[in-house]
């Protein structure tokens, strides 16, 4: 599998994994074909995934620029194709409460008005058509410990405090005998607004509203040599961006390719962040039977308190999507193992389920940030921009954050904060990353079983 930190490319017109969204998700939209002669264009985006077809279609939506998408494979070939599909106001992985102390109470509430204001772009995208196979509203984070479920109740308070966010509490008798009789569960609160879709389904749908709006999507067009404007004498100032079958000269280049960015891609993003493989698994159909036993009276999306997550949720045929961590490295990203340890899991959470299956089993790289927050940046010149880190927690704030891209490509104001005004950081013994990344999930075991 692809490997961030060794490629130095994704590929070219490589086809969607064998997973289930490819597999539900019928016929993909067309595109404008591969990159074919050399043209010159405003606005080039490396990347059709959700940041870089949302920074699109804002631009020629609400700039009038109508930039042209570069994507080495198929449109959400990366993570935008292969998650979970969860629609959350998540902030990545650093709570509300460290960034009050960070930067203050004015700060923390400029976030998280970024991350709910996420959550509605992709609420008002949808509403123009997407089909996406979304499903009812609820975000259920259970305790799985029983000292943890007051650790959430405090979390609520706080966020019922602080953002007036209508969070309900549930003892673990209500988590099981009103949503799914969860034995790894001790407890839970619950968000009315968080909800499940088909994120393949979802990115192909912000295609077709951006090619609507003038956007050209070139897929099987990965760029293999990048050569910076920096010709004076000619006055050419242009980023010259190397296809197979044609050179895309760009006023203005953004970098949306996140956790998929390849090896040594810019100097603007090297050693600033660390790619990490995520896992899902999906069942067989659960028929009526196992569903009674399991009590699975909910399509929610679930989370627990584990410091290496799992997620899952039933989906509308009645299978059970599970996901958390996978391998460390591409080179073991299909082994089984890791498939069958999430079953292992999800068997011991839902023990009427000891002789399911699954029936598909992929995985596809997070990005992860040394100060746990994502960040939308450029350079001096302002002639190449990125948006990277989402920690996980991309599927909403990519909206946004592409929104926001946007507005700094065409030179207009964007928030105060530090998402829009610092770079992301760069991590120390960046060649060592995987080691930390190693200890780190050691850790995590440890703390998750005693702690």
């Amino acid at each position: 599998m692809y490997d961030p930190l060794h490629d130095l490319s994704p590929g070219c017109n490589e086809k969607y994994p064998e997973s289930y969204w490819a597999n539900v998700s019928g016929i993909a939209p067309e595109h404008d074909g591969a990159v074919s002669g050399d043209i010159d264009v405003d606005v080039a985006i490396i990347g059709a995934g959700y940041t870089g077809l949302s920074c699109a279609l804002h631009l020629a939506r609400e700039h009038g620029i109508k930039a042209h998408v570069l994507e080495a494979n198929q449109t959400a070939w990366g993570c935008s194709g292969r998650n979970a599909g969860f629609i959350l106001k998540s902030s990545g992985r650093k709570s509300y409460g460290q960034m009050a102390k960070q930067w203050g109470e004015e700060v923390m509430r400029g976030i998280y008005q970024e991350m709910a204001a996420g959550v509605d772009t992709v609420n008002s995208l949808i509403g123009e058509g997407i089909d996406c196979d979304r499903q009812s509203a609820g975000y259920i984070k259970v305790a799985h410990k029983p000292n943890k479920l007051k650790e959430l109740v405090e979390l609520a308070k706080l966020q019922q405090k602080m953002f007036g966010y209508d969070v309900e509490v549930l003892s673990q008798a209500e988590v099981r005998q009103q949503y799914m009789d969860d034995r790894n569960a001790y407890g839970a609160i619950r968000y009315q607004d968080g909800f499940g879709l088909n994120p393949l389904k979802l990115a192909w749908g912000y295609q077709k509203l951006a090619r609507q709006a003038g956007v050209k999507v070139h897929c099987a067009s990965p760029v293999t040599q990048w050569l910076s404007g920096d010709n004076k004498k000619s006055g050419d100032n242009k980023q010259k961006l190397h296809t197979p079958n044609g050179i895309v000269s760009a006023q203005k280049v953004v970098i949306a390719t996140n956790g998929y960015t390849p090896k040594g891609f810019h100097d603007l993003t090297t050693d600033r962040t660390l790619p990490v493989l995520s896992q899902i698994i999906v069942t067989e159909p659960l028929n009526e039977a196992q569903l009674a036993a399991c009590n699975f009276l909910t399509s929610n999306v679930v989370m627990d308190t584990r410091a290496l997550k799992y997620y899952y949720r039933k989906l509308p045929d009645n299978r059970i999507l599970f996901g958390g961590r996978g391998a460390i490295t591409g080179k073991s990203a299909e082994d089984p193992y890791y498939a069958q340890r999430l079953l292992s899991v999800l068997k011991s959470s839902f023990p009427a389920l000891s002789n399911i299956n699954y029936s598909y089993a992929w995985s596809g790289w997070i990005c992860m940030a040394l100060d746990d927050l994502p960040h939308i940046y450029q350079n001096d010149e302002k002639s190449v921009f990125y948006s990277m880190g989402y920690c996980g927690s991309g599927v909403s704030f990519s909206v946004q954050a592409g929104k926001r891209l946007a507005e700094k490509v065409a030179e207009k104001p964007v928030p105060d904060l530090p998402l829009y005004n610092k770079a992301l950081p760069k991590f120390p013994f960046a060649p060592l990353r995987r080691v930390g990344q190693w200890g780190y999930f050691h850790y995590g075991k440890v703390k998750d079983q005693w702690f």
